[in-house]
């Protein structure tokens, strides 16, 4: 099931289900979106009749209490940096400020210079936990997005740590939608900036996967449905200019795109 937040020609913005999109996860003129009661985060209940998919727009899939991002979770992108894998996952939050949806436009702040996309397999948690077990981190996901865990490297480089360069407003797009019935182990992911391809990998290369960084997450704080996870990203960061289209795509997901402009 795609669940995705959309808003209407009138302005109302809602949860629902969204089906016929191609096999590579694009809407087509078949899509549609069926509306459902409340949120996602519990039975999910119709609320309506499917509506053409094309005459809303795509809003960011959740709206977290907190996005928690786990550092150097593929090698490649450690050695490029020039770090090692960490022993324990890495982690760092980026406020709820930071998130934006699909379409909507990565702001580069006036501070940095050097501002990088970073493609990301996200979780999305659908229940209330805490000290969850591996054996049932499954019971406690909602589903699986795209994220672009955009970093202004040269201002993460001089603080010495990753606040303010992971911060920023914007710096989180997350979208086209969730993905509940999803394997995360196996997953291609790419990102591209106009024509050239930055980052190819799979997630089967992650350091520590999905579950066991939901699993560990959960050991340090209390999750809330909507929280979303990003996983780390793999090598080929790169810079991020003023007029780039940047597009991050997920196997079984779809493709999260965002336009880039000076602030």
């Amino acid at each position: 099931m795609r669940i995705a937040r959309c808003g209407g020609p009138e302005g109302v913005i809602g949860f629902g289900v969204v089906e016929g999109v191609d096999e590579a996860g694009a809407v087509t003129a078949e899509s549609t979106f069926t509306p459902i009661l409340g949120h996602p985060f519990g039975q999910i209940e119709v609320a309506g009749p499917p509506v053409p998919l094309e005459g809303l727009r795509l809003l960011a899939p959740t709206l977290p209490s907190k996005v928690i991002a786990v550092g150097r979770n593929y090698a490649d992108h450690a050695r490029e940096l020039g770090n090692e894998v960490p022993d324990e996952p890495i982690i760092f939050l980026k406020p709820s400020t930071s998130v934006i949806g699909p379409g909507e436009a990565i702001v580069l702040p006036e501070q940095s210079e050097q501002v990088e996309h970073e493609a990301e397999l996200a979780v999305v948690i659908g229940r209330l936990c805490k000290e969850v077990p591996l054996h049932r981190v499954p019971e406690v996901i909602l589903g699986y997005t795209v994220a672009n865990d955009v970093t202004a490297r040269d201002l993460q480089r001089a603080d010495g740590q990753w606040t303010r360069g992971k911060g920023f407003d914007t710096f989180c797009p997350i979208g086209p939608w969730i993905e509940t019935d999803l394997d995360p182990d196996d997953l291609t992911l790419t990102c591209t900036v106009g024509d050239e391809l930055r980052q190819a990998t799979s997630t089967s290369h992650m350091e520590r996967r999905a579950h066991e960084l939901v699993a560990w997450i959960s050991n340090v704080m209390t999750l809330i449905p909507g929280d979303v996870i990003l996983t780390g990203t793999p090598a080929g960061v790169g810079p991020l200019r003023d007029g780039d289209s940047v597009s991050v795509t997920i196997s079984s997901i779809g493709t999260l795109t965002n336009r880039v402009v000076s602030s």
